[in-house]
Formats: structure tokens, sequence, C-alpha cells
């Protein structure tokens, strides 16, 4: 008997086959969560890139769409010199509050989490305070002490770089504390205890081992306080003497009058700058270990 062929005819190659798992499925949830988060990023980001474009148009007066772009606003605010000594006094300012708060803000934090008092936490609660207080609030209320301050020592503090100084430190502190007390918590005590039973003293346990653990805290603590400082602008608005102010006061003051792109270039110019210490930073120590 011969064996019927039960292939149509006109067919000789193979006969095409299904993968085995069936069909392959289109991941539709994962594509959701993606586009999702993208369009969550894009909202996040949009007044920044609203602000970069808007610092290339070349109207005085903002339309939609720009007859053309420039780049004539940077120009310009370069050559302004009120621009110029606000960005040296805001970076100056910004780099000895950002190294005087971390300083007081690691100390204050080590002794907090590892020491016990009387009033250790109100303490806490006071150092914390100027990230509850309205800025303008804490602004004022510092130019009303300086002012009792100088009539009591008969010393010039309002107006004075040094004034600036402390009051910006004490804005840096509680971002420090925030950041090296979550740190600290994550850290195991036995740690210090060997480095103590192999004859290490307090301070050189300090330096050799509790200090390096929390690098990336004081890292990421020194780059939210200088980007804090440099930025602010109630606290230091009561405090500036004539002829010394910050970035900030200087761009409000240059809107009282105008009101093209030159701000926008200045703003885009900042986000920059500060976009590039946070990838400098980053590179060295990974922010997300303490963010």
């Amino acid at each position: 008997m011969t064996q019927t062929s039960m292939e149509p005819s006109g067919v000789t190659g193979d006969v095409l086959r299904l993968p085995a798992g069936g069909p392959r499925r289109v991941p539709v949830a994962k594509w959701a969560v993606r586009t999702g988060v993208t369009l969550i990023y894009l909202f996040m980001l949009s007044p920044l890139i609203f602000v970069v474009w808007l610092s290339f148009f070349k109207d005085a007066i903002i339309t939609f769409p720009p007859s053309g772009y420039t780049v004539s606003w940077y120009l310009n605010a370069w050559r302004n010199a009120a621009f110029a000594n606000g960005f040296l006094l805001s970076l100056q300012l910004a780099a000895c509050a950002a190294v005087g708060g971390v300083i007081l803000g690691v100390a204050a934090s080590l002794a907090l989490a590892r020491y016990r008092f009387p009033g250790r936490r109100t303490l806490g609660n006071v150092l914390l305070l100027p990230l509850v207080v309205p800025g303008i609030v804490a602004g004022i209320a510092t130019y009303l002490f300086y002012l009792r301050a100088e009539n009591a020592l008969d010393v010039d503090i309002v107006g004075t770089f040094g004034g600036l100084v402390v009051a910006h430190i004490c804005l840096t502190i509680p971002w420090t504390m925030r950041l090296v007390g979550a740190s600290l918590s994550q850290i195991d005590d036995t740690i210090e205890e060997a480095a103590r039973n192999l004859g290490a003293g307090p301070w050189r346990t300090l330096w050799r081992v509790t200090l390096p653990m929390l690098r990336p805290a004081i890292v990421a603590s020194v780059l939210f306080s200088f980007i804090v400082s440099f930025e602010n602008l109630e606290l230091t608005l009561p405090l500036v003497g004539p002829g010394k102010t910050t970035l900030p006061i200087a761009i409000m003051q240059y809107l009282e009058f105008n009101l093209d792109p030159t701000i926008a270039a200045v703003s885009a110019a900042q986000i920059v700058l500060l976009g590039i210490v946070m990838l400098i930073t980053d590179r060295f120590v990974k922010l997300s270990q303490v963010i």
C-alpha cells in the first residue's frame, strides 16, 4: 500500500511553524509605564526647557512664535556689571556657607546621634527650623537680631559679608543634618566599636572610620548647601548693603525696569552651571546613595 501525501499540491518547502511559546505578546504595560515616566519627566523639566528656549528669542518683547533667534541676550548679560558682581558675590557667599554649614551640620548630627543629653530633641528641632520657617520671615528676624547686636556690640553687621555668611550658614545647616543624619542611621555602630577596641582613639576613629563612611552624604550636603545659598533671595534681601548684591537680587532689580530675555539668559547660565556641578559631583560620589 502506498502512503498518501497530505501536503497541499505545489508546496515543496518546509512548513512554517509558530514559536513554541505561541504568538509573541506586545508588553503593553511596560510601554505604558515608560511613557508615563517620560511624560512626568517632561512635565518636571518643562520650566527649565522653556527658560533655555526663551533665552534665544530675538524679540525684546516675548512673542510666540518668535521672529528669530539670537545669542545677543547672553552678551548683554555678560556686559552688565551688576550681574557679574552679583555672580562673584553669590559664588563666594555660597562657598563659605557650604563649608561652614557642612562642618557645623556634621558636628551637630554626630552629637545628636551618638550622645544623650538634656535638651537634645529641642536642639535638633531648633537647628531644623530654617526648613519650615518662610525665608522672608527668617530674613526679617535675622535683620532685627543684627540691629540689636549692633547696638549692643557697637559693630556693623547688617550689610557686611560676614553677616551674610553667618545667616547663610544657619540656612544650610539643616540640609547637612538631614542628609548626614540619614546616613548615620544606616551605619553599624559595631564598626566604630571595633576600631576603638583595636586601639584607635575617638578622633582617629572619627577621621579614619566614621567620616569615610559618611563621605557620600557629606559631598551631597556640600552640593545642596551651595545651591540653596547661591539661589537664595528671601533671606538675603534684608541683609545686603549698598553695592553688595547677590545674583538673585541683581536679577530682581533688573526686572523692575526691563522685561527682555536677558534674565532668561542669566537663568539659563545658572542652570547649566549647577547642572555641571551636579554631574561632576555624581561622577565621584553617587548621589543616589544618599538621595
